[in-house]
């Protein structure tokens, strides 16, 4: 999946981190020269500029992206590139501070898909919205838990199989699915996997790489 992050601060940076780390494409925007040069030494591609500025996010290429984040500590920042983003048709997730979280919420709650709070949740909470995650579930996640999504390819063994009887380890489960540039969601009891469909999965550190081998052989 491809990503557009506004902000290569420290929500937004970590964010992307975890997000290649998993093998997805992520491109930043970020105003400051400094911490853009700071994104590029660890390999990110760097469109530096006002990400409020739809010349600026337009170098990003968004029309390509599955879901655009506004992460930056500017509200309006990151409230202008989530409406942009919607233009384009992603899906949009939207950092405010804790201290806006009661008016912010509810002003702008039905403008975006997701809107986080870094310091209750950080940059896992944010990577999971751009998913597609439900919030609500993993809103208390310890650090020992993974979240992950990965692409069916057309050897696995799952192929063919029902969503919801995907046998796993007790501590990995898979809670949420998508076709190709379908939006994931919990999966209906006889939905059944195709090779190119998405899954998001939640594991244990330890149970991640068995959980891997199973959906993707």
């Amino acid at each position: 999946m491809r990503f557009v992050i506004v902000g290569a601060g420290r929500v937004g940076l970590r964010t992307a981190r975890i997000l290649q780390q998993e093998g997805h494409d992520v491109t930043l925007v970020e105003n400051d020269a400094e911490t853009a040069d700071r994104a590029r030494s660890e390999g990110f591609l760097v469109i530096e500029g006002d990400g409020a500025s739809e010349e600026v996010l337009a170098q990003a290429d968004p029309e390509t992206a599955d879901a655009v984040a506004g992460l930056t500590g500017d509200l309006n920042v990151n409230f202008a590139a989530c409406m942009m983003g919607k233009h384009y048709g992603c899906r949009t997730v939207m950092r405010i501070d804790e201290d806006y979280r009661g008016d912010i919420y509810h002003k702008f709650a039905d403008d975006v898909d997701e809107v986080v709070y870094p310091e209750r949740l950080g940059a896992a909470g944010a990577k999971t919205a751009l998913l597609g995650g439900d919030f609500n579930v993993i809103a208390d996640l310890t650090e020992g838990l993974q979240l992950t999504t990965l692409t069916v390819p057309e050897s696995s063994p799952i192929v063919g199989e029902r969503v919801a009887s995907l046998e796993l380890s007790e501590d990995a489960r898979v809670y949420a699915h998508g076709r190709a540039r379908e939006r994931m969601t919990i999966p209906l009891p006889g939905t059944t996997v195709e090779a190119g469909d998405r899954l998001a999965l939640i594991a244990e550190r330890e149970a991640l790489p068995e959980a891997r081998k199973r959906l993707q052989g």
